[in-house]
Parts: C-alpha cells; sequence; structure tokens
C-alpha cells in the first residue's frame, strides 16, 4: 500500500493498493476500522452536534470558490458537461441539502405517537458504502455525505475512476471542515484508485451500500447481499399539451437540456407535442438554440452517438459543438446550435433517440389524443427509464391527473424543468438528493428521493394502549356477510 500524493492517509482520507482482492481486503479492512471507530465516537453527538457537522461538510464545497474550484477539476478530470454549470450545481444542491437537513430531527426520539403508545427512536446504520458516478462526482460525493452523515453514520466512497480525482479533492475538503470543528476525520474518507475487486470487497464489509451510476454498478450492490440503495435509469419524457404555455415550456425545456449538457438523469430526453401546438414549440425551441435536423443528419447524428448499440463516449455530456464535430454536420445551424431536436415517432431498439441519451439531443414526437400521449409515455420508458420520472406543461387539471394516475414512474413534474426539480428544489416539494429511486419499475428499493430519512435505524417503544377494545367478528366482516353470506 502506499499514500496519496506523499501526503499522510489521515490528511486525505484516501489510500492507494494494488487490484488483487488479497490488497483490497487489506486496504477495506484498515478503512472500515478506521470508520467504526468515528462512528462510535460521532454516534454520541447531540443533534445540534451533528447539524453542525452537517453544516461543516457543505461549508467545505460551498465554501468561497471551493465549489468552482471542483467544478473546473472534474471538468479537465472527465471531459463531461461545463465549468460554469458544474460550478453552479456545486453552490446551488449543497445549499439545498443543507437547507433541507439542519434541524429535521435525527438524533435520540423523532416523535410520540400517543393514541398507539409508539414513540420512534433514530439510531445510526453503521458505517455506509457510497458509489458514486463520473457524471455528478462533486455534487454527488457531497450530497450523499451529508445525508449519511446527518445520521450519525460514516462513510467510503468508491468513485468511478473516470472521476477519482474530483473525488479525493472533494473528500479532502471535507475532512479539512470536519477537523475544524473537531470532528473524527474517519467519518468520510475514499477510495483512490477504484477497481472492481475493491469496490466488491467494500460492499462486503459496510453496512449498507448506496449506489448512484450506471445499472451494472447498481446490480452489483444489490447482489452484494447487504442493505442496497439505487437508481434507475433515467430518460425523462414530457407532455406539451394544447393548453400549454408554449414559451415557458420551451424555455425550460431547453434550460434541462443543456444544463451541464446533459450530464443530470433527469435531463429531458423527449417531448411529445399536441399536433395544434407542434411547429410554433419546434419554433420556440429553434429560437432559443435549438436546431431541427434533417433526415440525413438524423442518420449521421445516430451513426456518431451509437456505436454497437451503445452510447459512445464521443458524444456522452459534450458540447453540441464537439457533437456537430464528430456527427459530420456541416451546416451553420448545426454548428452554431446549443442543442438538437430530432423528429421520431416510435420507440425501442430500433429508434434509438427515443432511449436515454446523456447528450444535448431531444426527440420530438407529435400526438393527436391525450390517450395516445400517456401510452408514448409509458412505452418510451418501459423500453428505457422504469419508474423514473416524466413531466407535462398543462393549464389542465385532468391531463395532469391522468397522466400521473396512468404512469409507472416516481415523479411527474408539472409545469417545471426536469433536470432542475428531479432531485429537489426550493419550488417543488421535492427534497434535495445525490440519488433518485425509480420502486421495484427500475429495480429499486425505494420509490422517492433518497434522504437522511433512508439512512437511520428507527427503534419503535412500544407501550399498552389503556383501555383497548377488541372489535367484533361483526364490526370486522358485517358488511362482507350481508353482501356474500357465510358460505
Amino acid at each position: 500500500m502506499q499514500r496519496v500524493r506523499g501526503k499522510k492517509a489521515w490528511q486525505t482520507g484516501v489510500i492507494m493498493a494494488d487490484s488483487n482482492m488479497l490488497e483490497a481486503k487489506k486496504m477495506i479492512d484498515g478503512m472500515v476500522r478506521k470508520a467504526r471507530a468515528a462512528q462510535a465516537v460521532f454516534e454520541a453527538y447531540t443533534q445540534e452536534q451533528v447539524d453542525e457537522v452537517v453544516m461543516a461538510i457543505g461549508w467545505a464545497v460551498f465554501k468561497d470558490e471551493n465549489g468552482r474550484f471542483l467544478a473546473e477539476l472534474e471538468y479537465r478530470e472527465t471531459g463531461m458537461g461545463n465549468v460554469e454549470d458544474k460550478a453552479l450545481k456545486n453552490h446551488h444542491r449543497t445549499k439545498g441539502a443543507v437547507y433541507d437537513l439542519v434541524g429535521k430531527r435525527s438524533v435520540g426520539i423523532l416523535d410520540v405517537d400517543v393514541e398507539p403508545g409508539v414513540t420512534r427512536i433514530a439510531k445510526p446504520m453503521g458505517v455506509i458504502g457510497a458509489l458514486t458516478p463520473c457524471t455528478n462526482a462533486t455534487a454527488g460525493t457531497v450530497g450523499n455525505a451529508l445525508m449519511i452523515c446527518k445520521c450519525r453514520n460514516a462513510v467510503i466512497f468508491a468513485p468511478n475512476p473516470r472521476s477519482k480525482k474530483t473525488s479525493d479533492e472533494t473528500i479532502r475538503l471535507i475532512r479539512e471542515q470536519l477537523t475544524r470543528v473537531n470532528a473524527p476525520v474517519d467519518l468520510v474518507q475514499g477510495i483512490s484508485n477504484p477497481t472492481k475487486e475493491i469496490s466488491q470487497e467494500l460492499m462486503r464489509q459496510v453496512d449498507c451500500i448506496v449506489a448512484t451510476g450506471g445499472q451494472g454498478m447498481v446490480r452489483a450492490a444489490y447482489s452484494s447481499g447487504k442493505p442496497s440503495y439505487g437508481v434507475g435509469v433515467g430518460n425523462a419524457v414530457v407532455i406539451i399539451d394544447e393548453t400549454a404555455d408554449v414559451a415557458d415550456a420551451a424555455e425550460k425545456v431547453k434550460l434541462g437540456k443543456i444544463f451541464d449538457y446533459a450530464s443530470s438523469c433527469s435531463s429531458e430526453n423527449s417531448v411529445i407535442i399536441h399536433e395544434s401546438v407542434y411547429d410554433r414549440f419546434i419554433g420556440e425551441l429553434e429560437n432559443r438554440g435549438g436546431y431541427l435536423v434533417n433526415a440525413q443528419e438524423k442518420g449521421q447524428l445516430k451513426n456518431a452517438m451509437w456505436e454497437d448499440g451503445a452510447l459512445s463516449p464521443k458524444i456522452i455530456c459534450k458540447s453540441p459543438e464537439e457533437i456537430a464535430q464528430v456527427a459530420g454536420l456541416a451546416s451553420e445551424g448545426a454548428k452554431q446550435a446549443k442543442f438538437f431536436i430530432v423528429p421520431e415517432t416510435w420507440f425501442g431498439p430500433e429508434h434509438p433517440f427515443s432511449g436515454e441519451k446523456i447528450s444535448v439531443v431531444l426527440a420530438a414526437y407529435r400526438y393527436k389524443d391525450f390517450d395516445d400521449a400517456v401510452k408514448l409515455v409509458n412505452s418510451i420508458t418501459t423500453y428505457q427509464g422504469r419508474g423514473h420520472s416524466c413531466g407535462i406543461h398543462s393549464k389542465n387539471e385532468d391531463h395532469i391527473l391522468k397522466l400521473a394516475n396512468s404512469v409507472r414512474l416516481c415523479r411527474v413534474l408539472v409545469n417545471q424543468t426536469q433536470a432542475y426539480s428531479n432531485s429537489g428544489n426550493y419550488n417543488v416539494g421535492l427534497p434535495f438528493t445525490a440519488t433518485l429511486g425509480c420502486g421495484t419499475w427500475g429495480n429499486n428499493s425505494v420509490s422517492e428521493n433518497l434522504t437522511y430519512k433512508h439512512m437511520m435505524n428507527i427503534t419503535r417503544l412500544a407501550r399498552p394502549i389503556e383501555n383497548a377494545k377488541i372489535p367484533t367478528d361483526d364490526e370486522i366482516f358485517g358488511e362482507f356477510w350481508e353482501k356474500w353470506g357465510r358460505d
């Protein structure tokens, strides 16, 4: 084993090791041992002390230019997205997550339900292993650290190899602030040279796993034998009905499509537009920098975006200029585009633009009947995006409720930007999170935004109910007997 960049391991919280299983076990043994020692101290903290730690973790990224520094590092390391949007995301999501957490109960008695006589008492889970993606390296790390430590747990991060330096620096800054508030620094640690063997060993030893990233990572977490939280594939589909404020909807779709060059799993991927406003909506998108490709350009784009059925790294989270160059789109409109609009009619493997694109490319569908639009949302997200999310721009409450009642998705956003609000925002009731559960539809264990509430064990203290009433048989079965008899 060797230390990182000549620094002491306790300073960085990051240790390097060979990728064989023996070295992996030896390294993870040491990290988990330190995490358990730190967590044992942390478990005795009061709610006020815990909230101070949460503040310190948030301040590590929000402080001065740290958010921008990490955004620049993440961009240089991964080549994905852009610095301005990453810096904004680092500040906005960190601030929002701290705002959501501070003041909430996560220590001791949470509540007392007097009538049934049950008192709920919060307890930590222990040591959490967190697997983070390269598309959300900084915000994902600090977001998970905040909710995990809010419940007096320790965390060990296993980043994507493509963003390991960003993970190192984010963890270093967090540990720096933990030291400042006299908290155990080993509450937050990270693996500097993540490998499959090391990640498997981490999952084997921790008490719980949070897997935010690709489906391979999520499946590995669920098959580890440990309690796990994972995410599903994003492929947000948005309906634009005939009552929509077309200009407002176009602006919000554009913002979600181009933010950090679509690095978010919530980035708008397809729009389903009523025929009466189709041309006007496409025109509004074009006014905002969208470029509507023709049939030939669609073919060029398809060939550039998918290689052997998989998305090409040459276009994932890349600028529109880079995509145009890779695809050979030579027109001035394509060269100056902020995003690309691809007309589409169907879904599935033969229509890859219907799937998740992780790029500034938007599929556009036309519909006549609202029932058909709802069916199309389900068809597209069944192909890719099970359980994740969809949206609608509408003033028709019947349409809004029909969509929400009909889709097999965990989030339906109304008149909002998907990429801004799915994972929490100040103008939406969904909590800030780095991990979006997609329910059984997406092979996940939760169907909501993962928060601190999922990071605690709860002891239920149950007292006897005074004068408890035992119901009669007739009270329970009377109506059933009356309708169906007793046979």
